[in-house]
C-alpha cells in the first residue's frame, strides 16, 4: 500500500513538472534540461515519452552581432537529389528559400559535395533548376564534387565532365578571391566512399595556401572538401585515410584556415562538429537524412532521421568569423554561433577537443522507472529523466545485471536523442535480448559529447515476463529464381520494431562487414512481421549477382554485422 501511494505521488509530480514545462532541442543543447522525480526500483503505471514543444525564439542570441559583416555565405552539403523521388528536392527548395530569408545579401554560396544521389543527368537537372531560380545573382556559386556524384557508371573523368557541364563550374577544383577573401575548393577524385585526395592535388592546395597567406596572413582562408579529415570533427571516422597526414600537415601551417567538409550527415547540434587544433575544421550536416554514431540502441539512422535539414551561415568580419547553425526543418537556429577570432592564434583556439572536462550529472530528484506495459519475455523498457550538462548530454550507458548473481548480462549505449524536436524528457529506451523470467538491476550513467561520464547513476529493478522466446525466421516464396531479373517475396517473422535493423544480400561465402552487401534495406515491421519484395534491379553491385550462384539474405540488429537470421536462394537460368 505504501509503494502504491508513493508510485501515485511520484507519477503525479512527474506529470505536473513535465507536462507544463516545454523543452525544445535548443533548451537541451544549452544545458538547461529539466529534471524531475527520484527512486530506486520505482515503477510508473503510465509512461511519458515526450513533453510538449513550445516555439522558443532564439533571435536574441544573434542580435548581439550588430556590425555589418564584410562577407556572408551559406554552406550546405549532401543534398542527394534523386531521380525517383522529389522528397530531397523539396527540402532543397525549402533550404534555398529559407537561407535567402535569413541571409538576404549573400556574397557566395557553397555546396560541399553530393549534390546528387547517383550523379544522373535527371538529378543534376533537378538540382540546377531549383538552384538557378533561387540563387542570389551577386552570390558566387562554389560546388565541390562528392563521392555520390560519381555513382553513375561513368569513368571518374567522365563523371567529372558531367559535373562540370551540369553545374557550370569552371573547374573540378579551383581558387577564388571574393571581396578580398580566399576560397579554395577541392575535389574527391573518384567515387570511393572514404575519399581520394592525391599527392598532386594536395601539393596544389599547398601552393594556393601560400598565395593566400602572402596576400594577407591576418585573414581567414576558406577551404572546402567533401570528406572530412580523420581525427578532427564529429563524424570524421568517415573521413579519408590515404594521404590524410599530408593533407592535414599542409593545412597545419596555416592556423587561419577554416575547413568545411560534408559527407557524414552528422547533425550540427553536437559541439564536436567544430574542431580546432592547428586550424579550424567544421562539418556541414546534410539536406537529406541524418546519420549518427554506431552502436546505439536507436541505430545509426534513428527514427525520423529523414526530417533533418541543416545549413551553416558564415559571417566574416574584420576581426572574427561567426558561423551560425541553421535548422532548416524548424526554420530556426540551433545552438550558439561559433566565433573565431582573427588574426588566428592557436593558443587562443577555444573549440579544442579537450575543452570540456565537466561530467554530466543527474540531479538529486532524478528518476528511473520500468514501463510495465512494454515489458516482454526478452525485454524491459526503462524511462528516466534526462541528465544535465554544460554543453550536451550525448549518450547514456545502460548496464543490466542479473539481480541474483550480480553478473553483467548486457550493456547498452543509447543516444539522449539530442537531435529530436522536442527532446524527449523523460527518455524511454527498450532493452532487448534479455532472458525470460529474470530479475535485472538496471543502472544508467550519462555521457556528454566529450566522453565525460556522470559520477552518479540511476538504478531500478525490473523482471522480464515468463514465456517462450520466438526465433527470428526468414522465408521465401521460392528458393530458385529464374534468371537475374526474377523477384522473390520475403517474409521475416518475429522481427523486432525498427531500430535501424536491416537485411542484406551476400554471396554465400561472403563475410558481412569486410565485404559490402550486394543489396540492403532497413526493416519495416508490423506486428512482428516484415514483408517485402526483393528485386535484383535494386542491387548496388550488379556485377556480383549472376546466374548459377547462391546468395544469402541476412537479418541484422542495429548497425552491427552479427547474424540474427538468414536464408539462401539460388539464381537459376531463364
Amino acid at each position: 500500500m505504501k509503494n502504491d501511494k508513493l508510485n501515485h505521488e511520484v507519477e503525479k509530480s512527474l506529470q505536473d513538472n513535465l507536462l507544463h514545462k516545454a523543452m525544445d532541442r535548443r533548451t537541451f543543447l544549452e544545458g538547461t534540461t529539466k529534471i524531475a522525480g527520484a527512486a530506486l526500483g520505482l515503477t510508473l503505471v503510465n509512461s511519458l515519452t515526450s513533453i510538449p514543444v513550445s516555439a522558443a525564439s532564439s533571435s536574441s542570441v544573434f542580435n548581439s552581432v550588430v556590425n555589418k559583416p564584410d562577407l556572408v555565405f551559406p554552406v550546405i552539403s549532401d543534398i542527394h537529389i534523386q531521380r525517383q523521388s522529389d522528397d530531397f528536392l523539396k527540402k532543397f527548395v525549402t533550404t534555398l528559400e529559407q537561407l535567402n530569408k535569413v541571409a538576404p545579401k549573400q556574397d557566395a554560396f557553397a555546396v560541399v559535395g553530393d549534390l546528387t544521389d547517383l550523379g544522373l543527368v535527371e538529378e543534376y537537372d533537378k538540382f540546377m533548376s531549383a538552384y538557378n531560380v533561387r540563387k542570389q545573382p551577386q552570390a558566387v556559386s562554389m560546388f565541390a564534387i562528392g563521392n555520390h556524384d560519381y555513382w553513375n557508371g561513368l569513368s571518374a573523368v567522365n563523371a567529372q565532365k558531367r559535373f562540370l557541364e551540369k553545374t557550370g563550374m569552371e573547374s573540378i577544383y579551383y581558387h577564388k578571391i571574393i571581396k578580398g577573401y580566399h576560397f579554395i575548393v577541392l575535389y574527391t577524385e573518384d567515387g570511393n566512399t572514404s575519399g581520394t585526395f592525391s599527392v598532386k592535388q594536395i601539393e596544389w592546395l599547398g601552393e594556393q595556401l601560400r598565395i593566400a597567406n602572402a596576400d594577407d596572413p591576418k585573414k581567414p582562408i576558406f577551404v572546402f572538401h567533401h570528406q572530412p579529415i580523420k581525427g578532427t570533427i564529429y563524424g570524421s571516422e568517415w573521413g579519408f585515410s590515404q594521404n590524410r597526414d599530408l593533407f592535414y600537415d599542409t593545412l597545419k601551417e596555416y592556423p587561419q584556415v577554416i575547413s568545411f567538409s560534408g559527407h557524414t550527415h552528422y547533425p550540427l547540434d553536437d559541439p564536436r562538429i567544430i574542431h580546432q587544433k592547428d586550424f579550424t575544421s567544421i562539418g556541414t550536416s546534410t539536406g537529406a537524412y541524418m546519420w549518427l554514431d554506431s552502436g546505439r540502441i536507436q541505430g545509426e539512422i534513428p527514427e525520423r532521421a529523414g526530417i533533418l535539414n541543416q545549413a551553416l551561415i558564415v559571417e566574416v568580419h574584420n576581426n572574427k568569423v561567426i558561423i551560425k547553425r541553421r535548422d532548416i526543418h524548424n526554420d530556426d537556429w540551433t545552438g550558439e554561433p561559433f566565433e573565431i577570432s582573427y588574426p588566428a592564434n592557436k593558443q587562443n583556439f577555444k573549440y579544442t577537443e579537450d575543452r570540456d572536462k565537466k561530467a554530466p550529472f543527474f540531479t538529486n530528484d532524478a528518476m528511473l522507472s520500468i514501463v510495465n506495459e512494454k515489458t516482454t519475455a526478452t525485454s524491459l523498457a526503462i524511462m528516466f529523466t534526462q541528465a544535465k550538462d554544460d554543453l550536451l548530454v550525448h549518450d547514456y550507458k545502460v548496464v543490466a545485471r542479473n539481480a541474483e548473481t550480480k553478473e553483467v548480462a548486457r550493456e547498452f549505449l543509447a543516444f539522449s536523442e539530442f537531435y529530436s524536436d522536442p527532446v524527449p524528457n523523460p527518455l524511454t529506451l527498450q532493452l532487448d535480448e534479455l532472458k525470460p523470467n529474470t530479475t535485472y538491476e538496471i543502472e544508467v550513467h550519462a555521457l556528454d559529447a566529450f566522453g565525460n561520464v556522470s559520477n552518479n547513476s540511476l538504478k531500478v529493478l525490473g523482471k522480464t515476463l515468463d514465456g517462450v522466446v520466438k526465433e527470428v525466421t526468414i522465408s521465401l516464396s521460392k528458393n530458385v529464381l529464374k534468371g537475374i531479373e526474377d523477384t522473390v517475396e520475403v517474409t521475416v517473422e518475429n522481427a523486432r520494431s525498427p531500430k535501424s535493423d536491416w537485411i542484406g544480400l551476400y554471396e554465400i561465402n561472403d563475410k558481412p562487414g569486410p565485404t559490402a552487401s550486394i543489396w540492403w534495406m532497413y526493416t519495416q515491421v508490423t506486428n512482428g512481421t516484415c514483408k517485402f519484395t526483393y528485386n535484383p534491379k535494386s542491387n548496388i553491385y550488379q556485377g556480383r549477382y549472376k546466374e548459377g550462384s547462391t546468395y544469402k539474405l541476412i537479418y541484422f540488429y542495429g548497425s552491427g554485422y552479427d547474424e540474427v537470421a538468414s536464408t539462401t536462394f539460388t539464381v537459376g537460368s531463364i
